[in-house]
């Protein structure tokens, strides 16, 4: 006799970024998906990152609209990505999640470092019935300890964590599901050395498979990047053995379900963008002087950043990529929302110590198109291009005529010249660290990072200093 089939259907997004464009047709399709396999039966889930700072909305709500329309959209469970779980503070994590969330936040390893427990507003599993099926979720995030211990927590290392919570819950539950914000090779990882997870669903990475991998028993499965795609898994269950038959995966355009975006959730949006162009009208620094921003040449803006990192850090070298801006500053008022305009990426300042080599290797690059104009997404950055690098605490003399690698004629620092084998402690960016961008930068060691600031609070601090924005204007770079 055949033994009788359970169902469950899964919905998930991952990385959506705040765009917040696409969750009315997101919704809208969950909803008709929802109700063709039976609310009972379906299981809606997202893998973190659905919020993004670089948005007005998210910024100017502190996170609450997003909140609001993934409440709206029906999520039952998700997981922190590196963009709620870096981006924002302990406190307001803990205001947004605590009041607000009508879902299971996964914290699988995160742990406050003062308790050595997950956070009150989260859980570090989770068990679900659907439809007969006892389905245990477990919600993994990017294992970033530098930066988490500096913002309050302890983060546990994100494979061993989750083996042992699949040993915990393999006997209690029908299916194991692991919601993993930690990129495409470390799900592959997971998958091989954990076989007893039955479903990964992933992100991070910004990886879409439009057909899942299988890696053993384990379907591993994610849905691309801003909302572009949801992803679906259909999961039957032989009831008597409670061992999956089959799970078959896909992901869906969202742009299908576009013309029957959900009315509820577009009013949410429209609110929540009222209320923060409100909050980011707030105005924060007056100029009396434009300043202008380029990439591919010196320019006070860049300058006042540079300068600004230098006295955060408290340093003598101030050095960041002129691509941190977007657009320059007209003279007038500078409101919040202005800031961020121009300067959206999350990205945070950090001290380090570099040889004169690694600098100069760096400045040298900063004078080469293919670096100037090299495209970067990622990393934190939400510019467009790389640009040349923009200094405090030094001054280049170059020849733009001279070969590649040997434009650089001296650099002073001080009164005195850049030692090759000497070590300078230099301001700069996080971003630089990861490797991204002019590659030397990322070789310094005794690394320190500052959070929670974004270099947007680093410029704000240096617009409504008279004296920094007057220094932004005495060049740095000088042709010979």
């Amino acid at each position: 006799m055949t033994s009788p089939l359970l169902r469950l259907r899964i919905l998930h997004t991952n990385d959506i970024h705040s765009h917040f464009e696409q969750m009315p047709s997101i919704a809208a399709a969950f909803h008709e998906l929802r109700a063709s396999a039976g609310a009972e039966h379906t299981l809606t889930l997202d893998i973190g990152d659905h919020m993004d700072r670089m948005r007005p909305q998210t910024e100017g709500s502190s996170g609450s609209a997003n909140l609001a329309v993934m409440n709206e959209t029906g999520y039952e469970a998700v997981a922190l990505g590196n963009n709620e779980g870096l981006t924002f503070t302990k406190e307001a994590l803990n205001d947004i999640y605590s009041s607000k969330a009508n879902f299971k936040v996964l914290c699988s390893n995160l742990l406050d470092s003062e308790t050595g427990k997950v956070p009150s507003w989260g859980v570090p599993y989770h068990i679900v019935e659907k439809g007969g099926i006892r389905i245990g979720l477990i919600g993994v995030t990017a294992y970033f300890t530098d930066f988490y211990t500096l913002l309050g927590w302890d983060i546990q290392e994100p494979i061993r964590a989750t083996a042992n919570l699949v040993r915990e819950l393999r006997a209690q539950v029908d299916l194991i599901v692991v919601l993993s914000h930690l990129g495409l090779r470390n799900d592959e990882k997971m998958a091989a050395e954990i076989p007893e997870i039955d479903i990964i669903l992933g992100g991070h990475t910004h990886h879409l498979l439009e057909i899942p991998q299988r890696i053993g028993n384990t379907v591993v499965c994610a849905a691309g990047k801003f909302g572009q795609y949801f992803g679906v898994v259909d999961v039957h269950i032989d009831a008597f053995t409670r061992k999956p038959v089959t799970i078959e995966g896909y992901v869906r355009r969202t742009d299908d379900y576009a013309e029957s975006g959900d009315d509820q959730v577009k009013a949410v949006i429209e609110r929540y963008e009222a209320s923060s162009n409100q909050v980011l009208s707030r105005e924060v620094a007056y100029l009396q002087q434009p300043l202008a921003a380029e990439w591919y040449k010196e320019a006070p803006l860049g300058n006042l950043l540079a300068e600004g990192l230098r006295k955060r850090v408290g340093v003598d070298i101030g050095i960041v990529n002129a691509g941190q801006f977007l657009e320059g500053l007209a003279n007038g008022p500078v409101t919040v929302g202005r800031l961020l305009e121009i300067c959206p990426s999350p990205i945070n300042p950090c001290l380090m110590l570099l040889s004169g080599e690694n600098i100069l290797q760096a400045l040298e690059e900063s004078l080469l198109p293919e670096f100037q104009e090299k495209l970067l997404y990622g990393f934190g950055f939400r510019g467009k291009v790389l640009g040349m690098l923009n200094v405090d605490g030094l001054r280049i003399e170059y020849d733009l005529n001279a070969p590649a690698y040997a434009k650089i004629k001296r650099v002073w620092i001080g009164s005195e010249l850049l030692a090759v084998e000497k070590e300078y402690q230099v301001a700069t960016i996080d971003m630089f660290t990861f490797g991204v961008g002019y590659h030397s930068l990322s070789k310094g060691r005794g690394v320190q990072y500052f959070l929670p600031e974004f270099l947007r609070d680093i410029m704000r601090t240096e617009l409504q200093d008279s004296e920094a924005i007057q220094q932004s204007n005495v060049q740095r770079w000088f042709g010979v």
